[in-house]
């Protein structure tokens, strides 16, 4: 009885075994891709800076939004396409979308520029998933330089709050949120006095949903899910917003982001335009590590260059040629020891040919053209047609006419043949 015991708790644990272990193996999975994919040739932090710079002067609760619903970049497509067919705001939250994802398509135009710019965007949502701490890093770099310069601070619109080494924007009023429009070649260099209209506009007033249910943390360098639960801005909101279940849920505690899209292509030549705050910076580096090719900036770019300075030396890099920085030095060719060099061949300047001057056509004298020929030779057409038509007079002159003799008399008041009319 023992003996058969023994056995069945071996077998037992041989089979048990092997199902722990597979669901060790599921549960490490992410872990483990996640690791397989971290890149050879991170972003730089001028690289970021421009990447970010659209995006950095943005309030955190739709910032965070942004930063994750990146990383899934298909929906963020998917998205755009449905709410430009269908425009239905009130239908989103039942989308089988990522909860980021169905709370940037509350702000449709925040989602469009996500969907026009798909190169920008997945390259956002690896940045976020290789190098978050450098993400939020770079975002509060970009805005201590708006903020000393002067065109970031409190409006009626937003509200700056500059605590130690971290800036934050958060909306200033709580029922409404704006999405800022700037240019970002400007507004981290330049002061806002040297310009006499605003360097920073806002957009329409949007509604501040239940779906703004993340936030930022500066300090620990993370956005995290707040849950509607907090101060600041979001005691003032919460009043104003209704509860559902699909955007408070103690499932959100642990942030979801797709790290799967470390996988995707991203065409890094697109990325070279985004060079507001650093001019120099390129993104080649970036597809020489990961493995691609040469490619042509012109293909799937969708933008209309208009106005190209012909004259910039970044143009060159667009044909095929390195930069002359980067270009490999040439040995210079030298004779051996007691050899002369030999003299380079003096080129003849080249003859100038002109082409001989072009006189005007000799003017030949002709004969007038008739009807009865090309008036060659000494024959004369008209001469002879007067002597034909002076031989023809005697043949077409017309004959003398006899006079016709009067009919025989009979009776009288009769006439000839004996009838009578």
């Amino acid at each position: 009885m023992r003996k058969m015991l023994a056995v069945s708790v071996v077998l037992f644990i041989g089979l048990l075994l092997p199902l722990r272990a597979s669901n060790t193996i599921q549960f490490f999975q992410p872990v483990a891709q996640a690791q397989e994919y971290l890149p050879d040739q991170p972003f730089s932090e001028e690289q970021l800076d421009n990447l970010l710079a659209p995006i950095a002067l943005y309030p955190d609760p739709l910032l965070a939004q942004v930063l994750l619903a990146a990383t899934f970049v298909d929906q963020i497509d998917e998205a755009a396409r449905w709410m430009r067919a269908y425009n239905n705001s009130a239908a989103i939250d039942d989308q089988p979308w990522d909860v980021s994802v169905k709370a940037v398509a509350h702000y449709p135009s925040v989602l469009y520029m996500m969907s026009d710019q798909i190169d920008w965007t997945t390259a956002l949502g690896q940045a976020y998933v290789y190098q978050s701490t450098d993400v939020m890093n770079s975002v509060q770099h970009l805005r201590s330089l708006a903020y000393s310069a002067g065109n970031l601070s409190t409006t009626p619109e937003q509200e700056v709050v500059a605590e130690g080494d971290y800036i934050e924007v958060v909306p200033a009023q709580p029922e409404y949120i704006y999405v800022p429009a700037y240019d970002s070649a400007v507004i981290y260099v330049e002061p806002a006095y040297f310009y006499p209209v605003p360097i920073i506009i806002f957009g329409p007033p949007l509604l501040i949903g239940v779906w703004l249910n993340h936030d930022c943390d500066w300090r620990g360098h993370r956005i995290f899910y707040h849950g509607w639960r907090g101060g600041g801005w979001i005691a003032r909101s919460r009043p104003h917003i209704h509860i559902t279940n699909v955007y408070v849920n103690n499932n959100y505690t642990n942030i979801r982001i797709n790290r799967n899209i470390v996988r995707r292509y991203v065409n890094y030549s697109n990325l070279n335009r985004f060079s507001s705050v650093h001019r120099e910076v390129r993104y080649d580096n970036l597809a020489r590590a990961r493995g691609e090719g040469p490619v042509n900036p012109n293909l799937g770019n969708k933008i209309i260059r208009r106005n190209l300075d012909v004259t910039d030396p970044r143009i060159d890099t667009y044909r095929g040629h390195l930069p002359a920085e980067q270009r490999p030095e040439r040995e210079e060719k030298r004779p051996p020891a007691g050899v002369l060099p030999r003299p380079a061949p003096q080129r003849e300047a080249p003859r100038v040919v002109r082409p001989a001057p072009q006189l005007p056509p000799p003017q030949i004298e002709r004969p007038p053209r008739t009807v009865f020929g090309a008036g060659r030779g000494d024959f004369d057409p008209r001469a002879a047609s007067q002597r034909g038509q002076a031989s023809r007079m005697p043949a077409i002159q017309p004959r003398p006419v006899a006079p016709r003799p009067s009919p025989p008399a009979g009776r009288a008041g009769t006439p000839a043949g004996g009838r009578r009319p």
